[in-house]
């Protein structure tokens, strides 16, 4: 079972805590090894030494620090100026002649005024002060490598031990363990879709094999509730008039043929359904005489339209049991069709008693069915509508998708 992302986060947290803790715990904080590196030491000035001399400058651009100048004429000391607080720029030279300010100012150590002497004398007084500039300049350049070399690299001693590479290694296995959950939790929603779909594959399969058996059970309740309509009628005729129910006899058989493929059928289109119709309309015609009269306005281009088996003959049926029977001079009968809106409206209308007057108005059962019918084949696509019919009668209209064959 996978843990949360703020368990993940909250767990990591206390594992780099643990760690930087037993970090300075025996045995993690003994020493495993001891090794000296030379660290070199921080500098504010560039110093170069060659042949020339030693000339040290700060670093630091715009710094105060003066650059120093040694070489063989003596020492020089400049100051760069600063602009900001009006400070001119200075310079100090150590030479043969003494200690003065720049090459055009006035020597801050002036030299004793020289008798005059002998021209052998003087020279030899500069000689003597040009020796000791010389070996002035020569000491201080030493002073200074030695103390650059004072200045070099120090030793420090490290001491390697178990605990300095805890917290890295606590941080690697954060980072692993992150890495694992995020591809086992990608695996574990793949598969738990893999099976959210199987499951719904699954309850539509079984969803569509309980449809199925309701169609069927619906089916074989339209089926004898038809024939045991026509055969009882066909009883009545036997014992009242024999011709008639013998012409009644062979447009059973013709409705039979007709109509028993269709009753086996899941789909069929709207001109199988009017071969069934037909017969069936002659046959009431026989028995109700001249109560009945009956008209089919279909054109011919939607009879190959889908349309469900058996639902426009129970139409037809209802109509005239419940409409144009009870009525005492019948009453006429339309089976009509056309296409609104991309959607096959079948109707049937009669002028008899109208919806639920007649003293034989039954439970209902062959609309109930029609209309569950509906629902299990096309959901909510498909409807029945019941209105009165003008000036009399009722109306009742199947609507479905238009869908040609």
């Amino acid at each position: 079972m996978s843990i949360t992302w703020k368990r993940f986060i909250v767990l990591s947290l206390l594992l780099l805590i643990v760690t930087g803790i037993l970090s300075n715990l025996p045995p993690f904080n003994w020493d495993l090894a001891t090794r000296t590196t030379h660290v070199p030491a921080s500098r504010t000035v560039d110093v170069t030494v060659d042949d020339n001399g030693v000339r040290i400058k700060p670093k630091r651009k715009g710094s105060q620090a003066p650059e120093i100048t040694i070489d063989e004429h003596g020492v020089r000391i400049k100051r760069e100026g600063d602009p900001a607080s009006g400070k001119p720029p200075q310079e100090i030279i150590v030479d043969e002649h003494g200690v003065h300010r720049g090459p055009d100012t006035t020597r801050t150590q002036p030299k004793p005024p020289t008798p005059p002497a002998a021209p052998s004398a003087k020279d030899e007084a500069a000689g003597v002060a040009e020796e000791i500039t010389q070996e002035l300049a020569q000491d201080i350049r030493r002073e200074v490598i030695d103390a650059i070399g004072e200045m070099g690299d120090t030793e420090r001693v490290v001491h390697v031990r178990l605990g300095n590479y805890m917290p890295q290694l606590a941080f690697l296995f954060i980072l692993l363990s992150a890495a694992i959950k995020v591809a086992y939790a990608g695996r574990v929603k793949a598969e738990a879709k893999a099976a959210e779909a199987q499951e719904v594959a699954e309850a539509e399969s079984l969803q569509r094999q309980v449809v199925e058996a309701r169609m069927a059970a619906m089916q074989a309740q339209v089926e004898p509730h038809f024939l045991f309509n026509t055969l009882a009628s066909i009883d009545h005729l036997i014992e009242v008039d024999p011709a008639r129910a013998s012409r009644m006899q062979k447009n059973l058989i013709a409705l039979l043929r007709a109509s028993m493929p269709a009753m086996r059928e899941k789909a069929t289109n709207l001109g199988r359904e009017l071969e069934v119709v037909r017969p069936y309309l002659e046959i009431l015609r026989v028995r109700m005489e001249g109560r009945l009269q009956a008209q089919v306005n279909v054109s011919e281009g939607l009879y190959s339209a889908d349309f469900p088996p058996m639902m426009l003959q129970s139409l037809v049926e209802n109509a005239i049991k419940h409409g144009l029977e009870p009525k005492a001079d019948g009453g006429s009968l339309t089976v009509s069709a056309e296409v609104a809106h991309g959607k096959l409206h079948v109707g049937v209308a009669d002028t008899g008693v109208g919806f639920a007057r007649a003293a034989t108005a039954g439970t209902g059962t062959g609309l109930t069915n029609i209309r569950e019918r509906l629902k299990l084949i096309y959901g909510d696509a498909a409807e029945l509508r019941i209105a009165p019919n003008t000036p009399t009668g009722t109306r009742v209209t199947i609507v479905v998708p238009y869908k040609a064959t």
